[in-house]
């Protein structure tokens, strides 16, 4: 799950919890939003956790640089 959806999640959730006040037979709509905003929040902090453990799209120390071809560098002394 990544970090869009469960972000989305919480706001349906939301609108389902607070926004919506329909009465259907056998299902609590306020129970589903309350689920559906746990369930968000709990991808949304094991998405941020993964993310932080793959780096992201930057570049991180160590890492080689970019994709490009090594480079050589050539020191002359005069």
């Amino acid at each position: 799950m990544g970090i869009s959806l469960s972000i989305l999640l919480i706001a349906v959730g939301a609108v389902l919890t607070w926004a919506v006040s329909v009465e259907a037979s056998g299902v609590d709509i306020t129970a589903v939003g309350v689920i559906l905003m746990i369930v968000g929040i709990i991808g949304l902090l094991v998405s941020l956790v993964f993310w932080s453990s793959w780096g992201g799209f930057g570049a991180r120390a160590g890492a080689g640089g970019g994709g490009g071809a090594p480079q050589t560098n050539i020191i002359k002394d005069d």
